[in-house]
C-alpha cells in the first residue's frame, strides 16, 4: 500500500521524507520531521502516534534511532502490523518491519537514508529508491522525489498510487516544505513533483516573510501589497 524514504542532507542539514500510497491522503498519517531531531515514517497499517513518539525520544532522550523506534514500539501492542523508518539529525537510521508486513515488502537503509514498503510489486523497489537518493545531487527535495520516481521506474506498488506527500524541515520548527496531493486518479508523485517545482522559487521568500514580513516580495494574492 505504501513506499517511502527518510533522508538528510549532509550539507544543509534538512531532513526529509517522500511517501506515496495507494491509500487517499498518506500525508495527514505517515510523515513526520522535526528540525534538528529526526523525520520518521510510519507505514503498513500505520498508527500515526509513532511518529511523535520516536520524535519525541530522539529529542529529550538523546537516544539513537534504533532504540527510539524500539521503545516506541514496547507499547503497542499491534507492533507487527507496523513499518516504521527514522532517520536522526546526525544521519543515522534505523528501519522496522514487523512480521505482518502486507504483500511483499523491503526496507534497505542507505547513507543518511532509509526507504522501505510493503504490497510492493518486487523487493528491488526499494533497493532503486536509495540507489537514486544517493546518485542524485542537489537539494533533499530533489533527491527524494529522484527516489520516488525510481521507485516507479522499478514496478511500485502492486497496484495503483492515489496520494503522494513531501515534508521537509531546516531550521525552523515549522516544515518549509510541505506539499501534498491527497487523492490522484493517475501520478500523485508526478503532480507532487510538479507542486515542489511550483513551490521551490519561492520557498525561501515564504521564510523570510515569517521571519520579516517587509523583507518578501508579493506574490499577486489578494490582500498583498
Amino acid at each position: 500500500m505504501t513506499f517511502s524514504i527518510v533522508g538528510r542532507c549532509a550539507e544543509t542539514g534538512q531532513l526529509g521524507i517522500a511517501i506515496s500510497s495507494s491509500s487517499i491522503a498518506v500525508g495527514a498519517r505517515c510523515p513526520w520531521v522535526r528540525a534538528g531531531v529526526g523525520a520518521v515514517a510510519t507505514q503498513n497499517v500505520t498508527l500515526p502516534a509513532l511518529g511523535p513518539q520516536v520524535l519525541d525520544l530522539l529529542e529529550h532522550e538523546a537516544i539513537d534511532p534504533t532504540l527510539a523506534v524500539e521503545r516506541a514500539l514496547q507499547a503497542d501492542e499491534w507492533r507487527a502490523y507496523r513499518q516504521v523508518t527514522t532517520v536522526d539529525s546526525q544521519g543515522r537510521t534505523f528501519a522496522f518491519t514487523g512480521e505482518q508486513a502486507l504483500g511483499v515488502h523491503n526496507a534497505v537503509r542507505g547513507e543518511q537514508c532509509v526507504a522501505a514498503g510493503n504490497m510492493l510489486s518486487g523487493k528491488e523497489v526499494i533497493e532503486a529508491m536509495v540507489t537514486a537518493f544517493e546518485a542524485t545531487r542537489g537539494a533533499l527535495a530533489d533527491r527524494l522525489l529522484a527516489a520516488m520516481q525510481a521507485a516507479l521506474a522499478a514496478g511500485g506498488e502492486a497496484g495503483p498510487v492515489h496520494s503522494a506527500a513531501l515534508k521537509i524541515v531546516d531550521k525552523q520548527v515549522w516544515p518549509v516544505v510541505d506539499l501534498r496531493v491527497d487523492w490522484a486518479e493517475d501520478d500523485p508523485i508526478g503532480q507532487l513533483e510538479s507542486l515542489w517545482q511550483a513551490y521551490r522559487p519561492q520557498m525561501l521568500d515564504y521564510i523570510a516573510r515569517a521571519l520579516n514580513p517587509t523583507a518578501a516580495p508579493s506574490y499577486g494574492v489578494p490582500g498583498d501589497e
